[in-house]
């Protein structure tokens, strides 16, 4: 968690370690706290990024909460912000405040079947808890991640993804939304997979993440499974300016989504006619 005594409008350097293109939109960063301290966050969490002179932008964390000697991101470009962030190289500095808000209830999750099912680039907030899982295998149940983008060149973390799919300890799928010539893997939305899907609704947990269109879908399908509405944890992505509820940017009905989230059970949005 984040130290009390840091002030969370002050954002605190960090330097980039290291700068690579995953995809045509997507770019990984690898930072490290100027002042040598872990970041402190939990999976799920998200900072503020700020470049001097050109603004500040909400990112997940992307990293697993174990990994104290630096902490990752992936930057998608869509802004002035973002844009600037792709343009980094190892060595430059940013500006961290945070973590925020309310990450995985990692305690509730232990001992339990897991089930990640992640659209486009919400791989990215499920990837510390799918490391921390890996890692700490005895603690859960069965692990699948089902795993839907577009197209193949859209996927985030490739080498991980292959690597995953050579893993027993996990059943990872993926699929692409639509045909597309040579691809010879699954084809529909990431929703076909759970008819079939073995799946104890008593045992487990799922966690989903991605586009908002995604999500009622994910929800009935999970449904249809028995899944209660407690057991489906969802991450959502609002206008988090800046973090700590004071702005109401992010306000969903009323729920601060930057304090209150942004981790939610089914359970606690479905009241929320604006959040899904």
């Amino acid at each position: 968690m984040r130290n009390a005594a840091q002030n969370p409008y002050l954002p605190r350097q960090a330097k980039v370690l290291l700068s690579e293109r995953m995809t045509q939109t997507e770019r990984f960063l690898r930072l490290r706290l100027s002042n040598g301290r872990p970041l402190g966050h939990e999976a799920g969490q998200f900072i503020e990024v700020s470049l001097p002179g050109v603004g500040e932008a909400p990112l997940t964390i992307a990293s697993s909460p174990e990994q104290e000697e630096y902490f990752e991101i992936c930057v998608r470009a869509a802004g002035n912000v973002t844009r600037a962030l792709h343009k980094l190289q190892a060595g430059d500095v940013v500006g961290i405040r945070g973590p925020f808000g309310r990450g995985f209830p990692l305690e509730r999750l232990r001992g339990r079947d897991l089930l990640f099912i992640a659209g486009g680039i919400g791989l990215v907030p499920l990837r510390p808890l799918v490391q921390y899982a890996l890692g700490h295998r005895r603690e859960f149940g069965a692990l699948t991640l089902l795993y839907g983008t577009r197209t193949p060149a859209e996927r985030v973390f490739l080498q991980e993804l292959q690597s995953w799919e050579q893993n027993a300890d996990i059943d990872y799928r993926h699929t692409l939304d639509r045909p597309l010539e040579g691809w010879r893997g699954h084809v529909g939305v990431v929703t076909t997979f759970l008819p079939e899907l073995p799946l104890d609704p008593a045992k487990c947990v799922a966690l989903v993440v991605g586009p908002p269109v995604m999500y009622k879908f994910v929800v009935w399908g999970l449904a249809d499974k028995g899944m209660s509405d407690e057991n489906i944890l969802l991450s959502f992505e609002r206008r988090m300016k800046c973090g700590i509820g004071k702005c109401g940017h992010c306000q969903v009905n009323g729920v601060l989504v930057c304090r209150q989230g942004p981790t939610f059970s089914y359970a606690e949005t479905k009241g929320l006619w604006e959040a899904i």
